[in-house]
């Protein structure tokens, strides 16, 4: 008999794929807004009770880092007192609880290194701040509870032009039409693909509760890690331009080391390797 799984904003990116990803293999439930508003703790409440979830996967967040920054106590009511509802619910009901969290809790570290799950901080924007908080809040109310710090995540395929772009999908569009584009010199993360993390997050169902980084490791700079997986796939370098100035002032390595996931059944291409797999596809 099939597990009964609720998966929070599946308008979004991830939220969307991973209600076709585990459709077949759960009883899946994707409430929308109207009939569910994670904001609200009395709708949250009366949507498990009708849904009676075994694992909720809860990817509904304001996810604009440029939005956050602009109105911080409205994000603030979605990501960090929808988060708190959701987990609230999960505790009440049983059900174990997958949060969306993201590398940009790392933003503003000072280390150079690839970020490991036990440092300190205290990050230099909204979103992450947020994210943070709600790693807390997730452990606070379910201490089974997994975070998982996702990374920049594409998708070579696309579902719709209401689908905002994604990485892939402005690589391909300039590999397509000629066009240059410029990444980051100042920059060094992840870059996944989508599929791997959905297949990730099934092994993540059962992991041991706490916070885990998720995603591809990477240790170059965004514009060398693409460079090198243009080269590795054939495709003109010359198409990419260096951007000198985004992140200039303050350098940013928000690259982190996915030990920990790894060791609990997640299985992760390198950022290099994933790019220039979807690029040959």
């Amino acid at each position: 008999m099939k597990a009964n799984l609720l998966i929070t904003g599946t308008s979004g990116f991830l939220g969307h794929r991973a209600a076709i990803y585990f459709g077949e293999k759960f009883n899946v439930f994707t409430p929308s807004h109207a009939e569910m508003d994670i904001a609200d703790a009395d709708s949250v409440t009366a949507y498990f009770q009708n849904a009676q979830p075994k694992f909720v996967l809860h990817c509904a967040a304001v996810s604009d880092v440029g939005q956050c920054e602009k109105e911080p106590e409205r994000s603030y009511e979605i990501n960090v007192g929808g988060t708190r509802n959701i987990a609230r619910a999960c505790r009440d009901f049983g059900a174990k609880l997958i949060f969306c969290s993201s590398d940009q809790v790392y933003f503003g570290s000072s280390e150079t290194a690839a970020h490991v799950e036990t440092e300190v901080l205290s990050p230099a924007n909204v979103y992450g701040r947020q994210k943070l908080e709600c790693e807390a809040v997730c452990h606070e109310y379910c201490p089974d509870s997994v975070s998982l710090r996702l990374t920049w995540m594409y998708d070579k395929a696309h579902f719709g032009a209401s689908e905002h772009g994604d990485f892939m999908t402005t690589v391909r569009a300039a590999i397509d039409s000629g066009r240059a584009i410029s990444m980051p010199v100042h920059d060094t993360r992840g870059i996944t693909d989508v599929n791997e993390v959905l297949r990730g997050i099934e092994a993540m169902l059962i992991a041991d509760g706490g916070v885990y980084n998720f995603g591809a490791e990477n240790n170059l700079c965004t514009y060398e890690a693409i460079r090198a997986a243009f080269k590795m796939a054939g495709i003109d370098e010359n198409l990419l331009i260096p951007d000198n100035e985004k992140f200039a002032q303050k350098p940013r390595n928000i690259a982190m080391n996915t030990t920990k996931a790894t060791a609990s059944g997640a299985v992760f291409s390198s950022t290099i390797d994933g790019i220039v797999r979807a690029l040959q596809l």
